[in-house]
């Protein structure tokens, strides 16, 4: 509970209190007016039974009138404490339903609005992380399933190629040869999901730690764009550059280049063939870089480019062996140059 709601609650309980003591004072004061004018109507007598009671009053009227206050402010105070206890049951029991996953809004005594809406807003938020929470559990079931898939077909491949190369004795060597490559080529693919597979395992499972030091990105994006021509040119693609000399960051180089490597075997994945790609890398200032890669390939909805950041999402549930989704250039798209 911050400041300000244990400010509006005291308030709201302090006005509460104040509020019956004085009534209860006025009440008091008309009973003693009342009885006074009662009392002075009429002639009294010593054998009677009140006149005692009623002599002593008189005679110690304000000692009197201060005990009955004093009386009363305890006995209300008294119901006070037992009104906040049963707020507080109440707090309580919005509380239980609050990791119970209930879906109504809490409902508390007029007094604590303030933390009515509190809770009320702790409880939105709780929904709404239980909710991200099991979209990602489910993103994540689906990769799953998805990932055994791809583990499946490259496996199958090589079990294919390799039994007929097995079981057929006259087979000739050149035919034989291109089943061995193909196998070869299937299980190297396989291996490359495997090692996808424990690294996406590896992230989730064990706390990352970066290790900074001083790098060079204008070299490493050099370099890697040199690694990656034959890769480009397989598929008929082309970048042009617009790289600034010597740009110095701060970043765990390892992980950098796996980001970077990541990139542009996406570039490559759901690039159009035959298309250029522009690279872009500025210095921003403050010991920070602008890097921007537009592609020209099938465009992300506009409806899911909130989520491509999240682990485990995948834009399309339709995969291929070798993008995990749809393959590049397989669309019958307009190739309008648009920036994927």
């Amino acid at each position: 509970m911050d400041k300000r709601v244990q400010y509006e609650v005291s308030r709201a309980l302090l006005k509460r209190f104040l509020f019956h003591m004085v009534l209860y004072i006025l009440f008091v004061l008309v009973m003693a007016e009342t009885s006074w004018f009662y009392c002075n109507s009429r002639i009294w007598y010593g054998n009677e039974p009140f006149y005692k009671l009623i002599h002593f009053i008189h005679e110690n009227f304000i000692s009197v009138f201060l005990f009955v206050i004093c009386s009363g402010a305890v006995i209300i105070a008294c119901l006070h404490f037992f009104w906040i206890a049963s707020m507080l049951g109440r707090v309580t029991q919005e509380t239980g339903r609050l990791y119970s996953g209930a879906t109504e809004t809490a409902k508390l005594p007029p007094q604590l609005n303030e933390m009515e809406n509190q809770l009320n807003f702790i409880m939105s938020n709780v929904r709404k992380s239980r909710q991200e929470a099991d979209e990602a559990i489910q993103r994540k079931n689906d990769m799953i399933v998805y990932m055994a898939h791809d583990l499946k077909t490259p496996l199958t491949s090589v079990i294919g190629y390799i039994t007929l190369v097995k079981d057929e004795d006259r087979l000739p060597s050149d035919i034989r040869k291109k089943y061995l490559g193909v196998a070869m080529k299937k299980a190297e693919r396989l291996e490359d999901l495997i090692n996808e597979f424990f690294e996406v395992a590896r992230y989730n499972f064990t706390q990352m730690v970066l290790e900074y030091s001083t790098v060079n990105l204008t070299v490493m994006v050099e370099q890697l764009l040199y690694e990656f021509k034959p890769v480009f040119d397989k598929k008929g693609l082309s970048y042009n550059a617009d790289i600034e000399p010597d740009i110095m960051v701060m970043c765990d180089i390892e992980k950098i280049e796996r980001v970077f490597d990541n990139l542009f075997r996406n570039v490559v994945n759901y690039s159009y063939e035959n298309t250029v790609i522009k690279i872009s890398l500025k210095n921003s200032g403050k010991d920070g870089a602008m890097f921007i890669v537009e592609n020209c390939g099938k465009t992300i909805p506009e409806e899911k480019i909130a989520y491509i950041f999240d682990r485990f999402f995948r834009i399309d549930s339709s995969r291929s062996t070798e993008t995990g989704g749809c393959r590049a250039g397989a669309c019958n798209c307009k190739r309008d140059n648009k920036p994927a």
